[in-house]
């Protein structure tokens, strides 16, 4: 490119033009064009003032206007988004997408929730929650409206997952008292695992059950859970079979069995929360395979279809929050994730929700999402920990 000097010879100016033509065609006219511009600007502020301004504007303007040309052309070069260069796609939503139901549910003026660690759907569809509050068990309409709810039983009940088998019996996780329990919609107890208050390890005690899993041929599988780490198999009847596992990161292992589902084979699918993973059991205890590192599983859900959801965050370290210094890994957690994934482990699909502040929570947002449940029309039904709430999120066509 001409040095400034040059610029103030008319020689000078059609170098300019040349050079300017030249790196037009190497696609470089922008940083040129504005290398030039200041050069003669410059050139014009060295000029003597004086009486000479008008000649010297004169004597300058073709240069300037040659570079400002210039650099106009280069504006209007084809991009590969300019409307001169366009490839037209084709707009088609193909992955899935959710928006958060409004008002949806309508509570009581005088019923609130507390933590919503779990979630299950009747054959109705209804929407039942376990939640950690004076009406423990919520029961709502597919569109929202408030049914009916069990008040809390004692100060001492901590509320964890609730399942619904398949002739609508009430299953509750109980880490409070250290038992699960089978009612009937209408809330006869009709079966009782574990001694109520009293925590341990065997076969007539748990150490903080979190889950209960009801397979196909009636037997139950609890996981128990966060005093204890392992799983616990009855029969039908609540006839003690067999326990395995123990506090570790080996396979069939576990640090926080926090999840149990059964697949209509009766293949057994355990959220091993601390170590980042689910394992996949046979009834029997046998170690089918082992799901690492994809998600830090908090809560699952297996569909009519046998699909396998999880919700969590994704993979995390251990780490120390002043907040929560007792916390187990994950907490909080640093984003929120749902995946569905087949009976092969493989992932299917997944969402992700923002991360609610706390105190803070808005509609859409999760914070420490710990429940899930699905229904026919594929609405995702999400329950918080710290948010103290349960959204539904419909899909959107």
């Amino acid at each position: 490119m001409p040095a400034v000097a040059q610029l103030r010879e008319p020689a000078g100016w059609k170098k300019c033009f040349r050079a300017v033509a030249k790196t037009r065609q190497r696609g470089q006219v922008g940083n040129d064009a504005a290398t030039l511009s200041g050069a003669i600007v410059q050139s014009i502020m060295e000029t003597p003032m004086k009486r000479t301004l008008p000649s010297a504007f004169r004597r300058w303007s073709p240069a300037l206007l040659a570079v400002l040309a210039a650099t106009a052309l280069a504006q209007n070069k084809p991009t590969l988004y300019s409307a001169t260069n366009v490839v037209v796609y084709p707009r088609v939503n193909v992955a899935p997408w959710y928006e958060v139901a409004p008002n949806w549910p309508q509570h009581p003026p005088d019923i609130c929730c507390g933590h919503v660690p779990g979630i299950a759907l009747d054959k109705a569809e209804n929407v039942w929650i376990h939640t950690r509050t004076n009406i423990t068990v919520q029961v709502f309409a597919p569109d929202g409206h408030y049914l009916r709810g069990w008040e809390k039983e004692s100060t001492n009940s901590i509320a964890h997952y609730i399942r619904i088998d398949k002739e609508d019996n009430i299953w509750l996780a109980d880490v409070g008292l250290h038992v699960v329990r089978k009612f009937s919609p209408e809330r006869k107890l009709l079966l009782t695992l574990g001694t109520p208050g009293e925590p341990g390890e065997d076969a007539t005690h748990f150490y903080k059950p979190t889950d209960m899993a009801i397979a196909p041929n009636g037997d139950i599988f609890v996981s128990d859970g966060y005093g204890n780490a392992r799983i616990v198999r009855y029969d039908r009847n609540g006839r003690f079979i067999k326990a395995w596992g123990k506090l570790g990161h080996k396979p069939g292992e576990f640090s926080i069995p926090h999840s149990i589902v059964c697949d209509s084979k009766g293949r057994l699918y355990v959220a091993d929360r601390n170590n980042i993973r689910i394992q996949v059991f046979n009834a029997d205890g046998k170690v089918l395979a082992v799901w690492k590192d994809v998600i830090t599983p908090w809560g699952l859900v297996v569909t009519p279809k046998d699909e396998i959801w999880a919700c969590g965050s994704s993979p995390m370290q251990w780490r120390r929050d002043p907040k929560y210094p007792l916390a187990p890994l994950g907490c909080p957690p640093k984003d929120q994730v749902v995946m569905k994934f087949n009976t092969d482990g493989k992932l299917l699909q997944l969402w992700t929700f923002p991360k609610a502040e706390d105190g803070q929570e808005k509609p859409g947002e999760l914070n420490w999402l710990h429940g899930l449940a699905i229904d026919s029309k594929g609405n995702l039904y999400c329950g918080d920990i710290i948010g103290k709430r349960i959204q539904k999120f419909v899909p959107q066509k």
